[in-house]
């Protein structure tokens, strides 16, 4: 038997699976067979909350800002050092822990500046611009953009 035999058997037994599939039943007399009922869904009982060594919910804090803010300082040390490599790595770790933050991007932008790509520093703050929440940084972020 050839592959084409091969396949077109097995096509036919698929058209014929699925129209078997299509048919209805009937009982026998002739009356259709009575609809299955869907079984419903299951009931899910959550367990009761635990009054015991329950601790009282955190207010919502911006944990990554803290995470973020001592590379900023050690960044702006290595631009006045000169060491403006340094401090670019040191604000992308800062960017990669908290992306949305403006005064990250301010920090690249100031120290694009200091080492001289203007392009840069510009790019740099009008990404920023588009986090900015606070008006002493959107300010900053506006003059790079002039």
């Amino acid at each position: 038997m050839n592959v084409s035999q091969c396949l077109t058997r097995v096509a036919v037994l698929l058209m014929m699976a699925l129209l078997a599939a299509c048919s209805t039943t009937t009982q026998p007399g002739g009356q259709p067979a009575p609809p299955v009922a869907k079984p419903q869904a299951p009931v899910i009982v959550a367990p009761p909350p635990a009054t015991e060594h329950q601790t009282p919910p955190r207010p919502a804090t911006h944990s990554a800002s803290a995470a973020w803010q001592p590379l900023l300082a050690k960044a702006e040390l290595a631009s006045e050092r000169g060491d403006y490599e340094q401090a670019l790595a040191l604000l992308e770790r800062a960017q990669r822990i908290d992306p949305d933050s403006a005064e990250v991007y301010l920090g690249i932008a100031r120290t694009q500046l200091a080492k001289g790509d203007v392009g840069q520093a510009r790019a740099m703050a009008e990404r920023g611009l588009l986090y900015c929440s606070s008006d002493s940084v959107c300010s900053a972020l506006r003059a790079f953009t002039r």
